[in-house]
């Protein structure tokens, strides 16, 4: 496909799915504001790159002047990954820019929650680039599945209510912040949409689940097990998606024992006599 055909599986083959949900998750949680400047963080898989593809097409007809750039971090792919990232950036007209962080290196050695700790360490390297070329916010490619599996593991491994949000204030970089554009975009229709362009792009680059993954050991992972049982939940209740969705926004203080605001806790029995 040439450049103008690619804008057209979003400007219309997958519209409804994709391209109109990226614009009413921006419009419903004000997640552009005039004069932005947003890194558009690339790791090369579909979320990412589809997310990507709709900024260049939002940049081109948006009446709110924004400026975009787009950035990928390689924390140390392999030659052929971080090549993959560059030929179909290429092919989907996204002009990147790429920095090294080599954090696969730093975690090389750590046992416990290696996952965990790149991820946040990624999270910085990006904030700070971003920073250094004037951006204000930087938008990540999680999409609606991804929230609705992150509510119910936050349930089931942390014991705690806690979604992830549309849009956070960074905690660590004045005046940044994180925004999520595709939160209400499915990923059936990422996938739908990659398949109909027939690209390829990067699932885990990461080197130490490359083996794991060949090996079929992913069946472990607690994203997976939750993933599988809100597909076989769903069989018998077609509304278990939206229902986990939409718990997040529909939360009765008064029927909950106790709730904090990351500052103070607040108990039922605070307020039970009044």
């Amino acid at each position: 496909m040439n450049a103008k055909e690619m804008d057209n599986t979003l400007l219309k083959t997958y519209r409804k799915g994709i391209f109109a949900k990226f614009m009413k998750a921006i419009r419903e949680y004000e997640l552009i504001q005039e004069g932005d400047v947003i890194g558009i963080c690339i790791s090369g898989g579909k979320d990412s790159m589809v997310m990507a593809k709709c900024f260049a097409l939002l940049a081109r007809f948006s009446k709110v002047t924004f400026r975009v750039e787009y950035i990928v971090m390689d924390p140390g792919y392999s030659p052929v990954n971080r090549q993959r990232i560059v030929d179909n950036a290429k092919q989907l007209d996204i002009p990147i820019r790429i920095f090294d962080s080599n954090i696969f290196a730093s975690v090389e050695h750590i046992e416990k929650n290696p996952c965990y700790l790149c991820a946040r360490m990624r999270r910085g390297y990006l904030y700070r680039y971003a920073k250094d070329l004037g951006c204000n916010k930087i938008a990540l490619g999680h999409h609606y599945d991804d929230v609705i599996e992150t509510n119910l593991m936050n349930l089931f491994y942390a014991g705690e209510v806690r979604t992830m949000m549309p849009k956070l204030h960074a905690t660590n970089f004045e005046d940044m912040q994180l925004i999520r554009p595709l939160y209400l975009v499915r990923e059936a229709d990422i996938l739908l949409w990659k398949d109909y362009i027939g690209m390829e792009f990067l699932q885990c680059a990461c080197r130490f689940t490359e083996d794991i993954e060949k090996a079929d050991h992913e069946h472990s992972s607690k994203r997976k097990e939750v993933k599988a049982l809100i597909q076989q939940l769903n069989q018998s209740n077609p509304f278990i998606e939206s229902n986990i969705f939409h718990s997040m926004s529909n939360v009765n203080l008064d029927k909950v024992l106790a709730y904090y605001d990351d500052e103070h806790e607040v108990s039922f029995l605070d307020t039970y006599d009044k």
